[in-house]
């Protein structure tokens, strides 16, 4: 704890945390004191004038992000016969009925991301209450209930990123890991946020987006310039 402690002081002695850098700016700082022993997520937090309790106000979708995330994500897939078949090709770790269900109910759930077929809604729409806290519930807005569960399947593992605002307005996605070219992350960033930006919901009143921060998993947040984002 004391060594994080010192890292985390040093990490923070390398900038002034009351400025707003730009994108680039803020990619190089962040990479550069993410000194971990593994390879630390770079994630984008971003406060939004929004009230996700309103329909009109809400912030959700999914972003495929140009370089991926460096992430191995593991889906399951609700599928029967030649969509299941569809699944299995194009890379799906799990894939079921019934069968798929009973292994959520009894609490094994060896997977990140669930992909269902809209006539595998009504099963599914049964297990709310355990995937719905995990941030696992399928939902068509964010392309988890489609009927092209290959192509589901192939940007799940190619680099789509949930996102969705918390009921404070913040938002928090992964854009890659400390190893990638810092110019391959600036590019992410870039994508996410003005994808986000495009998608501000009609009943947002104001500004927008607020503050954004990027950080690595055990490195601190360096504000980012709002208006850089375009």
């Amino acid at each position: 704890m004391t060594h994080a402690s010192k890292r985390m002081k040093a990490a923070m002695a390398t900038f002034d945390r009351e400025t707003n850098y730009s994108i680039k700016e803020a990619v190089e700082l962040v990479k550069a004191n993410a000194k971990a022993k593994f390879d630390e997520t770079i994630e984008v937090a971003l406060n939004l004038g929004v009230d996700p309790r309103h329909a009109d106000q809400m912030v959700r979708g999914v972003a495929n992000l140009p370089n991926g995330t460096g992430r191995t994500v593991r889906v399951a897939v609700f599928a029967r016969d030649a969509k299941a078949d569809e699944a299995r090709e194009a890379g799906a770790d799990i894939v079921g009925a019934e069968d798929l269900a009973e292994m959520i109910q009894n609490g094994d759930m060896p997977f990140d991301r669930v992909i269902a077929t809209p006539d595998m809604m009504p099963l599914v729409g049964r297990l709310g209450k355990v995937l719905g806290p995990k941030g696992m519930m399928p939902n068509p807005k964010v392309g988890t209930v489609t009927p092209d569960v290959a192509k589901a399947v192939r940007d799940s593992k190619g680099g789509a990123v949930e996102y969705r605002a918390e009921k404070t307005g913040i938002v928090h996605a992964g854009v890659g890991k400390a190893s990638f070219d810092a110019d391959k992350l600036e590019e992410n960033v870039n994508f996410l946020l003005s994808k986000i930006q495009r998608e501000r919901p009609s009943g947002a009143k104001g500004t927008f987006i607020k503050r954004v921060t990027l950080s690595s998993t055990m490195g601190p947040g360096v504000k980012i310039n709002a208006a850089d984002i375009g």
